[in-house]
């Protein structure tokens, strides 16, 4: 699933495909994949003479301003936007098509099907799901130490459930959230209530880094990952421990090992992130 930097680098490529560009009508070839508006035609006749004025970002979902609406798109697992001519041949699991003006189209492929759109009109998409409970931006100002260090201390779970919580800190997925506990150096399964002083500031530089980081390599491409623009990130080049059970620590040497961590599958070195 497309993290923060993944989702981040399709906004950035597709802010340089279709900004200011009309749109003359919508199709939609799987309706499910539209969950507000509820009726199908309110979606499509609200967007029709729209222009894309902006592409936005909150966490792992992609925000498509237009004059009047703000369009709430989750990419899921395979979901990816393309522009397209309109004798460019459509490739199948294509389900939504904003077709604009000048002939080019936008084009919503999702092989899985899990993607969602959420239409609003604009200045209402914040208050109301799926963006309404996310916690802080991790790369903006409010995500303080302060505040990250006090709502994990609530939390009876362990660090890494804690930090994919959406509710606690937006945009961290699998990928960034076992980097940046390898790069602070705490065991996945530490109680959050446990970490000290020091790893909580640790910690805090050190998601803000890592997903920085991605951003300006693009992020990673783990299966099918690509952006809006086809190219493949090269983050994943860089990865301590995700994906490399088995393989050396790239700091100590160790065996990576890997667990399952709330039900989701988890890398780390026994000798780096010791448990405590």
């Amino acid at each position: 699933m497309p993290e923060l930097p993944e989702v981040e680098t399709v906004r950035r490529t597709l802010e340089a495909l279709v900004l200011h560009k009309t749109i003359e009508h919508v199709s939609v070839h799987w309706p499910k994949m539209i969950k507000h508006p509820d009726e199908m035609d309110q979606f499509t006749d609200a967007l029709k003479g729209q222009s894309i004025v902006a592409i936005g970002r909150r966490g792992k979902f992609l925000i498509i301003y237009t004059t009047d609406y703000a369009l709430v798109s989750h990419l899921r697992m395979e979901g990816r936007y393309g522009l397209f001519q309109k004798e460019d041949e459509t490739e199948k699991h294509t389900h939504v098509i904003f077709y604009f003006s000048d002939g080019t189209e936008l084009r919503y492929k999702d092989v899985r099907k899990f993607g969602t759109m959420h239409l609003f009109t604009k200045g209402e998409e914040r208050n109301e799901l799926p963006l309404s409970q996310l916690g802080p931006e991790p790369l903006a100002e409010q995500f303080t130490l302060d505040e990250l260090k006090q709502k994990l201390l609530k939390t009876t779970r362990n660090i890494k459930s804690a930090l994919l919580d959406q509710r606690l800190v937006v945009g961290l997925g699998n990928i960034y959230v076992d980097e940046a506990l390898f790069r602070a150096r705490i065991h996945p399964e530490r109680s959050a209530q446990s970490l000290t002083d020091r790893e909580f500031e640790v910690l805090h530089q050190e998601i803000i880094a890592t997903l920085t980081e991605a951003v300006e390599q693009g992020g990673s491409t783990i299966r099918s990952y690509v952006n809006s623009q086809g190219q493949i990130g090269m983050f994943q080049l860089q990865l301590f421990v995700y994906g490399r059970k088995g393989e050396p620590c790239r700091v100590c040497g160790a065996t990576l090992e890997k667990t399952v961590v709330g039900g989701r599958g988890t890398v780390f070195c026994p000798n780096c992130q010791k448990m405590k």
